[in-house]
């Protein structure tokens, strides 16, 4: 029997689409970043033309300047796209998250394990380090979440846990610094001792229920259901 074909051909356009989207992001939030990345590429593909020109092999030149060209517009457009992600992101509840769970490597992120009616949220990253505890809300409200959330860890799992604050204020990580901060952290235990602890915490109840996705600031948790009066 023939093989069925791959769907390769379908998901082409979906990538070249999602590009368009960003790049039309790009384009709204920053008018000057498609033109300045072309322009970067241009003018790297154009030193090795002159290299290839002045020593006569502008065929052996032509080809790697064309994707090191290509390659140094695209990294400058990535991090236009991600800068102008970063701003549209701050401010909003859940934000913290978003960004922790893009982060490369073998991370397990679990948003939301802790959240108050303030809309106070923490996260839980799991990982090389250890646990690392992420909070994103009034430094006043996390508190308490921080610190019941380490008694709970601890409860499970003897590891170092870190506790983070997302903001601008004093002793607070900046979003766009989210990733760096955590993913600089040290590397504490094995591979395996990151999946066992894994398997560990999986027994600690889930947090509430909350959408997936950032949310506009100044969202609140409902209240619960009160009790009837007999």
């Amino acid at each position: 029997m023939a093989k069925k074909p791959t769907d390769t051909s379908e998901d082409r356009p979906g990538r070249i689409k999602q590009l368009r989207m960003v790049a039309r992001v790009v384009h709204q939030n920053n008018p000057k970043a498609l033109p300045l990345a072309a322009l970067v590429g241009v003018a790297v593909l154009a030193v090795f033309v002159v290299v290839g020109v002045l020593t006569g092999d502008l065929w052996l030149w032509l080809p790697p300047g064309i994707m090191i060209g290509f390659l140094a517009g695209f990294v400058l457009f990535s991090r236009s796209a991600q800068s102008i992600q970063y701003k549209m992101l701050e401010g909003q509840t859940g934000a913290a998250a978003a960004i922790l769970e893009n982060m490369r490597g073998n991370w397990q992120v679990a948003p939301a394990v802790a959240v108050n009616r303030n809309m106070d949220i923490v996260h839980r990253v799991v990982g090389r380090p250890g646990v690392v505890l992420v909070g994103e809300g009034s430094p006043h409200g996390l508190a308490p979440l921080l610190a019941a959330e380490k008694k709970r860890v601890a409860r499970v799992a003897e590891v170092l846990i870190y506790d983070l604050q997302v903001g601008n204020g004093e002793g607070q990580v900046p979003l766009n610094k989210l990733q760096n901060k955590v993913m600089k952290l040290p590397r504490n235990l094995k591979k395996p001792a990151v999946a066992e602890l894994t398997y560990r915490l999986k027994a600690l109840p889930s947090g509430p229920q909350m959408p997936k996705g950032p949310m506009p600031k100044g969202m609140r948790m409902p209240k619960g259901p009160k009790p009837r009066m007999r």
